[in-house]
């Protein structure tokens, strides 16, 4: 452990001091605990400042958003603030992949780690439960003279494993002989990017969690009557076993600052947040909350404001961008980046014409966020090699373009002393009028039709020139306008490499033909799924997988994890 690490414990004085009630604190093992959320219902308090940390499009490294997020929440503490971050928790599918964990780096950590990117507190294996049980309910009843008149070839419900496992992504099922059930295709998909993983998310009571998995739709009888969980009587049982997973998790940071946890949605190919819920609950007792959302804001960035803050009742009252000299370099084409591979040493160095090229990439991702009308604040998130030359032309760039403040950060080196500058900065943007945040500003009314949010999305946001529809989603299309799920906000699965479809695009591409393959109604979640291009919804594994360095000492300790 180093030397900016606490040891993990004293979290009851840690969930005293945030505020929560001693009753509503439950210690669930070294480190960790949840937070029974009724005590704030009702109570946000609408002076508690709320931030939004994004980022550029990233390299396969990453720019650090996450350490970046918990940095700031550090630097916000510093500064006399009582500072909670709300994070996602790591899907064990990158942990053991490519990217590694998500607990931060270096001196901004969410501690212990190992706890964090592994089991947790189960949250992520009761999704996994609750959503395989909904599967073998519909097999099942196949299985016993289909009362429900189920059509097989409409069955769109897969099953699920947080694991990266590309030969899972198209299966049979059922075979065997009668006793096996009813042979059909199906798939997998990795946890964090199931419909219950976005209802968890969603959720803000038992009751809503209920109802929203009742109504979620697997498929449609021969008549073409849409078919739920409900109908199979299996809602009940799939919400009592996500009954403890909706509580938030409290852990904390390296510095001993509260870190509420709860949530995994894929940012690609899912909303990309953490809950509604645990963001009520920080709000509720906090002076300022520090919320991450995945990649880039084309992809979490944008589903934080159209999906998230539409339940959650509000938007952020400023937007971090975190930005990097590498990786303006990368979009200024320097190096030859690709995924499961060591990044080129010459992406470390300082290289200022290849960096003034790629601040393209950074400026288009001001654009996106001051389309929702939030001030935006840039963290140059300095990294060994950067030059001060480049960070001139980084902030030169950022003001230029809209931002209010584009600071160096050494959060990752210092810890909460080296996100200070930041802090100030971002509590300057962040200055409310009347004491009252910013009203919410999504990108588009939820009246639109879906194809005009998708267009909207794809030509404001990715910078598309068109969308091109596959027959199967324009069929889709026509039916999704004759139901309720017309009036659902989009979520885009697409490339986190690229503005584009295309990962290959890089920097800043304009006037593309964005294509979408495929359309889903995610009915409990309460948004329409658009699949973008070649995306998968089961990532596969890298040629040198991160799980080889992953281990067990003598001491019981796990090492490893990067």
């Amino acid at each position: 452990m180093s030397e900016s690490q606490v040891t993990p414990g004293n979290l009851v004085r840690i969930a005293h001091d945030l505020g929560v009630p001693q009753e509503a604190f439950h210690p669930y093992g070294p480190g960790r605990g949840k937070i029974d959320p009724r005590f704030a219902e009702g109570s946000t308090r609408s002076s508690a400042r709320y931030v939004l940390v994004s980022g550029m499009t990233p390299t396969p490294a990453g720019e650090g958003k996450t350490t970046t997020s918990i940095g700031l929440a550090m630097g916000l503490s510093r500064l006399g603030k009582k500072t909670v971050v709300t994070l996602r928790q790591p899907s064990m599918g990158p942990v053991f992949g490519i990217k590694g964990g998500g607990a931060g780096g270096g001196r901004s950590t969410v501690e212990p780690s190992s706890v964090l990117n592994l089991h947790l507190t189960g949250d992520i294996h009761a999704v996994a439960a609750a959503h395989n049980l909904l599967a073998a309910a519909i097999d099942n009843s196949l299985h016993h003279g289909n009362p429900l008149d189920i059509d097989p070839l409409t069955v769109s419900w897969s099953r699920v494993v947080d694991l990266n496992d590309r030969a899972l992504r198209r299966v049979v099922v059922g075979l065997g002989g009668p006793g096996f059930g009813i042979p059909r295709e199906s798939r997998f998909e990795i946890a964090v990017a199931s419909e219950i993983m976005a209802i968890l998310a969603l959720s803000v009571s038992w009751s809503d969690l209920g109802q929203r998995i009742a109504r979620v739709t697997f498929g449609r009888t021969r008549g073409g009557r849409p078919l739920t969980a409900a109908d199979l009587r299996v809602d009940g049982a799939m919400t009592a076993l996500l009954r403890e997973a909706l509580w938030p998790n409290l852990m904390q940071t390296s510095e001993g600052t509260p870190a509420v946890i709860h949530g995994s949605p894929f940012a690609n190919i899912a909303h990309g947040n953490s809950s509604v819920l645990g963001d009520r609950v920080a709000l509720a007792t906090a002076d300022c909350v520090v919320t991450e959302a995945g990649f880039g804001s084309d992809l979490g960035g944008e589903k934080f404001f159209d999906i998230k803050c539409r339940v959650l009742g509000r938007g952020p009252d400023v937007a971090v961008l975190v930005v990097t000299a590498r990786g303006l370099r990368m979009h200024g084409g320097v190096g030859e980046v690709k995924q499961g591979r060591a990044l080129p040493p010459e992406l470390s160095r300082p290289n200022l014409p290849a960096l003034k090229v790629g601040l393209a990439n950074m400026e288009r991702h001001i654009g996106i966020l001051r389309q929702f009308d939030v001030p935006v604040v840039v963290a140059i998130n300095r990294g060994e090699g950067d030059s001060e030359e480049e960070f001139g032309a980084i902030r030169e760039a950022a003001i230029s373009c809209g931002a209010r403040d584009a600071v160096v950060s050494t959060h990752f080196r210092d810890g909460g002393e080296g996100a200070k500058n930041l802090a100030a900065a971002v509590l300057e943007a962040s200055e409310q009028e009347n004491g009252m945040p910013r009203p919410l500003r999504p990108l588009y009314p939820l009246e639109l039709p879906v194809e005009d949010k998708i267009l909207a999305v794809a030509t404001k946001i990715y910078g598309a020139g068109s969308v091109v529809w596959s027959d199967a989603a324009r069929a889709e299309l026509a039916r999704i306008a004759k139901t309720e799920a017309a009036t659902f906000p989009v979520c885009i699965a697409k490339t986190w490499a690229s503005l584009s479809h295309d990962p290959a695009l890089k920097n800043s591409p304009f006037g593309f033909a964005f294509p979408i393959r495929e359309l889903r109604v995610l009915s409990g979640a309460g948004f329409v799924l658009a699949i973008a291009g070649e995306t998968q919804t089961m990532p596969g594994l890298p040629s040198d997988p991160a799980f080889a360095r992953i281990g067990l000492t003598a001491e019981g300790e796990i090492a490893g994890i990067l």
